[in-house]
């Protein structure tokens, strides 16, 4: 087991709008049996498991973190069951149909060799689909506080898929949210956001993010999202 050193999961929980927007370009991947490595306290699997999937395994190594995915799941997700640990932990001949890391890769040292594992999880034509942070040069205090090891660009991203998967789609969101990042890596230098910051974000900026994602053609953003088929 480990530890998770972030204690920023229950402040951006509240960010709803982020999560809807973001979930609207992974739903139409997440099928069948469902792997989410790294589910924190199950504010993503809220928002994307909608019970239309065979099974959905959340993959916790904090056990603190996976006891509160429980208490939180156990009550509307009926088709949800958590399991402390890694991808090693799995049962032997566990194999799923879609594997998520949603914003997780970026907290792995070796994310080549945790890929290699996932890719060895998935099915024949299953999805594997990653949401990190975006553009090393933004890294900041925050990043490092909850245990960041790099931000993605897209060639980053690419350098670590195995020769198995193929690459369905791979662009970034919220351009508008990116500033916000520039500020505070080179303005405020904060090591966490306050609740009215990400409220702030959540509710104008995001808006406005949505609008503007699409005249650029999601060529720049914050995050970066990713989706590869098995071969």
């Amino acid at each position: 087991m480990s530890t998770y050193i972030g204690n920023e999961l229950e402040l951006f929980a509240k960010a709803t709008n982020w999560k809807q927007y973001y979930a609207k370009y992974l739903r139409p991947h997440i099928k069948g049996h469902v792997l989410e490595v790294g589910a924190g306290i199950g504010g993503t699997t809220t928002v994307l498991c909608d019970q239309t999937q065979e099974s959905w395994t959340c993959l916790e190594p904090d056990e603190y973190m996976a006891e509160q995915i429980e208490l939180r799941v156990k009550d509307n997700i009926h088709s949800c069951s958590v399991i402390a640990g890694t991808i090693d932990d799995l049962p032997q001949n566990a194999t799923f149909d879609t594997i998520m890391y949603i914003d997780v890769i970026e907290h792995i040292a070796n994310d080549r060799d945790e890929i290699l594992r996932a890719t060895q999880r998935l099915k024949p034509q299953g999805k594997l689909i990653i949401l990190v942070p975006a553009h090393q040069w933004l890294f900041s205090p925050f990043d490092k506080e909850i245990g960041h090891f790099r931000r993605y660009n897209k060639k980053m991203l690419r350098s670590i898929m195995p020769t198995s998967l193929k690459e369905t789609s791979l662009f970034y969101l919220d351009s508008v949210g990116m500033f916000a990042s520039i500020a505070n890596k080179f303005i405020l230098k904060q090591l966490y956001p306050t609740s009215d910051q990400i409220r702030f974000w959540d509710k104008t900026m995001l808006p406005i993010s949505k609008i503007f994602d699409a005249i650029i053609f999601y060529t720049m953003g914050k995050s970066l999202i990713g989706v590869w088929k098995k071969q």
